[in-house]
């Protein structure tokens, strides 16, 4: 596979032909994880969330207005009240609704500072999906090749357990009808039983990676349904080089990028706490109808009904002349957090640089740990096949064969842990750079 991961774009229009059940390449795993994933799933909500509540409307902009209805019931005895003009058991009846409204013209610029938190907010939800994004993409990547390693293991396993079961064969029948070495047999068979034995645990160890992939694709038959995986482990990487990754890591990491948007936060902070500073005005509106009735129930000789209507509009001012400077504290505090935020920019820089650093010459290295590998396996390749021939010449003997085949084994598996060492590597590079990303084929 040539892994367009040229900066690890995830190009999803590849499978829209759909799924199958047969194979499964690193993409196909990538796309069906976005879709399925369960935390991706739970910060698109939050993002969602953010979306909605980044409006004028939620600032506080537009006035609010309430309809309240009150239904009173009283009954007052006077019976024994000589002092009053309605005698008698008197019940009181009322219907009470009001609409009222409620505007603030002016809060020192607090709206306008809320709608732009709330505009930063919906930044950072977003920043935070695409981070989580970012990491599933690699976690799958990641999960993918650690099958693909352990199944490549399981491959090179199976073809020495049937080279040392073809020879424990023959020696078997060589001792039956000759007289062949049993020494030799025996080693056959100690050799072949612990092939069979490591065959066995690498089968254990390609189901396992198989259900750590289906964790992440939420597919928990994926062990089960027999997948063949696709795309080698030698996957064609571009070289990188220090200076252009930093660049890219300083436009384009997201934890970075959060960093910046928790600056901008905190000076809209600042504004906000100043706007105490400033006088508010408040403008109230409503209008109150009312309906009431009144009668003597015990006599019926008094019966009153009334009908009310309310308006009004009010303006108030409010203006704190002095609460033990409590806003300027709050105002100097929150510039003192904002270069704290500052501080904390500069220190990721710092720390993201050096880490860059690191992972570029290791990277470096893996590739010549691959390259000297690749050829260390080609001379151990060589030598077990010339180790081969020369027992069946009996010039060798059959612990100096096991000896030849150790190392063939020995150094395949190294070069597999190198070709992996150096993907891994480079993932985590580019997810530190910012590079991982993803193309979705959008369809409505």
């Amino acid at each position: 596979m040539t892994l367009k991961i040229n900066s690890l774009i995830i190009f999803l229009a590849v499978v829209s032909t759909g799924f199958s059940q047969s194979e499964l390449s690193a993409t196909q795993a990538v796309f069906i994880a976005l879709e399925k994933n369960y935390q991706i799933i739970i910060s698109e909500k939050q993002y969602e969330i953010g979306k909605k509540n980044n409006k004028w409307s939620e600032a506080g902009l537009f006035p609010t207005v309430t309809l309240n209805v009150a239904q009173n019931n009283v009954i007052q005895d006077n019976r024994n009240n000589p002092f009053t003009f309605t005698p008698g058991i008197v019940l009181s009846q009322s219907i009470d609704p009001s609409l009222n409204a409620s505007w603030n013209i002016f809060s020192g610029f607090q709206v306008k500072m809320s709608k732009q938190r709330l505009m930063q907010l919906e930044q950072q939800s977003e920043n935070n999906a695409l981070a989580v994004i970012e990491t599933t993409i690699q976690d799958v990547l990641k999960a993918y090749y650690t099958a693909q390693l352990q199944n490549d293991r399981r491959a090179l396993f199976s073809s020495i357990v049937d080279l040392s079961r073809e020879r424990y064969s023959y020696y078997e029948l060589k001792e039956k009808y000759s007289n062949s070495n049993t020494l030799e047999l025996l080693q056959f068979k100690n050799q072949y039983l612990t092939d069979s034995t490591n065959l066995l645990l690498q089968e254990i160890s390609y189901k396992n990676s198989l259900r750590n992939l289906g964790i992440l694709m939420n597919d928990s038959t994926l062990a089960e349904n027999n997948i063949a995986l696709t795309d080698k482990i030698d996957v064609a990487i571009v070289n990188l080089n220090f200076e252009d990754a930093e660049q890219e890591m300083l436009a384009n990491n997201k934890n970075l990028k959060n960093q910046y948007i928790n600056l901008e936060l905190q000076k809209t902070n600042t504004s906000f706490s100043r706007s105490f500073l400033y006088p508010t005005l408040n403008f109230q509106a409503g209008i109150n109808p009312g309906w009431s009735n009144l009668r003597e129930i015990q006599y019926n000789e008094l019966q009153i009904e009334t009908n009310t209507l309310v308006y009004y509009g009010n303006f108030s001012l409010r203006y704190s002349i002095f609460n033990n400077w409590k806003n300027k504290r709050a105002v100097e505090v929150s510039k003192i957090q904002e270069e704290i935020a500052a501080l904390n920019i500069e220190s990721m820089k710092q720390t993201l640089s050096s880490t860059l650093k690191n992972l570029i010459d290791m990277y470096h290295a893996r590739i010549q740990l691959v390259s000297i590998s690749e050829e260390n396996l080609i001379y151990s390749k060589m030598a077990f096949e010339l180790a081969q021939k020369r027992f069946d010449l009996g010039t060798i003997n059959s612990i100096d064969l096991a000896s030849f085949q150790n190392t063939y084994q020995n150094t395949m598996i190294q070069h597999y842990e190198n070709l992996f060492n150096k993907l891994d590597v480079y993932l985590e590079i580019n997810k530190l750079t910012g590079k991982i990303g993803l193309e979705y084929p959008t369809q409505k």
